[in-house]
């Protein structure tokens, strides 16, 4: 297969994913790894999880980070460009429109029924992935422990960048004693991939909502959700918005598929227009496309590095961990009535008795299913 084939494949995988990637970040890395790696055998698991320990260290949407770092295992620097931007796309388009439909008739139209049933069916998505992909993290009874403090830290509310860290510089110390090995200076070079909160600007133009939002991608840490505390101090707390409206952006993001960072569109859309929404966009989306570039090439590196091996040992099973976390808060607020506990079900038992069904069916199906239980 030529390059410009690959390169198709990736934008149409992405693209379609990004259609239909509703339920966060540890969702998306779910439907991620049962395209790439069960389905088309792009890259190992291991390999996989190598990318999903180095990306949970750099600031950004980690899950689509994750297409931009697959786009450039299969095409290159056009598949790490074309990947992401195929997964995005979707999303901004999207939340473009209601941008647009919110500023002309001051209210949203009502979608909330065809949502009910997604997130209990993104459940099952996202235990499939954690059983495989914990079983290729989990390496040792050393390791399990590492991921099991992790869950243990997550759960008590420890920040998930401070988690992993601390996770993978015991893997490093651990393993080092363990080997009689000394930690030299490279052991703890992932460490370096870190960024500092760039100095705040003032006033609403296309190139200050480009600003705003260029800052906001470049020290936004873990979950997009931590974005929101972001837009409430740069966008309430500056008068640019009421809090009711970054309320509805919020919710903008919660239910269309692919990255809660679109929200940035809508967003940009209210403060700008289509400028404004297309420089809000660009904004937040460009520090990932930078940091994957710059990471990819040395995660092969840091692999055949003993002590970072380590580390990225110690960051796996605590992704893992982390997704588990995820996954436990999901069941809570997603399982609140018989009807999303029997999508729930049904769902899981698709994922694992027909193990090949794309997960594009799995999260229509769900959605179908609970705007019909609603109506009883």
């Amino acid at each position: 297969m030529n390059n410009l084939s690959k390169l198709l494949e990736v934008v149409t995988v992405m693209f379609r994913l990004g259609c239909i990637a509703f339920g966060g970040p540890a969702a998306h890395i779910a439907m991620l790894e049962k395209e790439v790696v069960d389905k088309r055998k792009w890259m190992s698991n291991e390999h996989f999880l190598d990318l999903i320990g180095a990306t949970n260290l750099i600031p950004g949407p980690n899950s689509t980070e994750m297409t931009m770092h697959v786009g450039h295992e299969r095409a290159g620097f056009m598949g790490l460009v074309l990947g992401g931007i195929a997964f995005i796309f979707p999303a901004v388009v999207i939340t473009g429109i209601l941008g647009w439909f919110y500023t002309e008739y001051g209210e949203l139209p009502n979608v909330a029924p065809f949502i009910v049933g997604i997130k209990p069916a993104v459940l099952a998505i996202i235990m499939g992935a954690i059983l495989k992909l914990g079983k290729k993290a989990l390496k040792s009874i050393e390791i399990g422990i590492l991921g099991a403090l992790t869950l243990v830290a997550s759960l008590m509310g420890v920040n998930e960048i401070i988690a992993l860290l601390s996770t993978g510089i015991l893997g490093i110390l651990y393993f080092s004693f363990k080997n009689s090995n000394s930690i030299n200076k490279n052991a703890l070079l992932p460490l370096l991939f870190t960024s500092a909160p760039l100095k705040g600007i003032a006033g609403v133009s296309t190139s200050t909502i480009f600003l705003t939002f260029l800052k906001v991608g470049a020290v936004l840490y873990g979950s997009g959700y931590v974005l929101f505390a972001y837009l409430d101090t740069e966008l309430v707390g500056n008068g640019w918005l009421t809090r009711q409206e970054l309320m509805d952006a919020i919710a903008i993001g919660q239910f269309t598929p692919g990255p809660v960072l679109s929200t940035a569109t809508f967003v940009g859309f209210q403060l700008g227009g289509i400028q404004g929404a297309i420089m809000a966009t660009l904004g937040i989306f460009l520090p990932s496309f930078i940091l994957v570039l710059l990471l990819n090439p040395l995660i092969p590196k840091l692999r055949n590095s003993k002590h970072v091996g380590y580390f990225l040992d110690a960051v796996n099973i605590a992704s893992v961990a982390i997704m588990v976390k995820v996954l436990f808060e999901m069941t809570i607020t997603s399982l609140h009535s018989w009807q999303s506990i029997l999508i729930a079900v049904l769902s899981i038992m698709i994922t694992f008795k027909f193990k090949k069904v794309n997960s594009m069916w799995i999260i229509l199906g769900g959605s179908l299913l609970g705007y019909t239980l609603e109506l009883v």
